[in-house]
């Protein structure tokens, strides 16, 4: 009985020429951060609207006998956050280049400007001059500010997670589009927050 001959295998393509790493929609986990600021948006748009919904029954607001907030603490944090944008893009565009001393660098700096952003936002709960459990108002504006303290918390810990993997351990390559996706989050993350800060905490002195 004779032994058939191996087939010659077809060549369907040459793989050799592809990236080891990519960044922004041709990532996978570009895609799925996407998919995360997706619900996270619509989560604070949600509790955003039940904001808005409780106001419609006060002629007054904050309602009577509930002062307004107070807006040095939350201001401070808002500009934190704002200028926290800067070295966080740096190290974006330091990752696209695939430039690991300048992503280790600047992946240090937005970890240092990271640390006093969520000891401001436990200030910013009381900056509201009134308890949770007070009335609908108290209720109403704890849970837009806490909703978001949430995605800060994990970004700031993503942010200096990713500045520790970094300077402990050999960077692998393919490991740089982490840091723009932690980047573009960051970037979801401080925005989203700038028209909440001006309905909780500009916005009783507006209505």
């Amino acid at each position: 009985m004779t032994t058939p001959l191996p087939t010659p295998q077809q060549s369907l393509g040459d793989v050799a020429e592809l990236p080891t790493v990519t960044f922004g929609h041709r990532s996978l986990m570009w895609w799925g951060t996407l998919g995360f600021m997706v619900i996270e948006g619509w989560t604070l748009a949600l509790i955003t609207a039940m904001y808005f919904y409780i106001r419609q029954n006060f002629q007054t607001w904050p309602p009577l006998r509930t002062p307004q907030p107070s807006l040095l603490i939350p201001t401070i944090n808002l500009v934190v956050m704002l200028v926290s944008m800067l070295p966080v893009y740096v190290a974006d565009r330091a990752s696209r280049r695939l430039d690991e001393g300048g992503v280790k660098l600047w992946l240090l700096i937005s970890s240092l400007i990271s640390l006093p952003i969520p000891v401001l936002r436990w200030y910013e709960f009381w900056a509201l001059n009134v308890r949770w459990d007070t009335n609908a108002y108290g209720t109403a504006a704890w849970t837009i500010v806490a909703t978001h303290a949430t995605l800060l918390l994990l970004d700031v810990a993503d942010t200096i997670g990713l500045t520790l993997f970094y300077w402990l351990k050999p960077m692998p390559i393919k490991a740089m589009s982490d840091v723009a996706d932690n980047s573009f989050y960051w970037y979801f993350m401080v925005l989203v927050w700038v028209p909440l800060y001006l309905i909780v905490y500009v916005g009783p002195y507006v209505f």
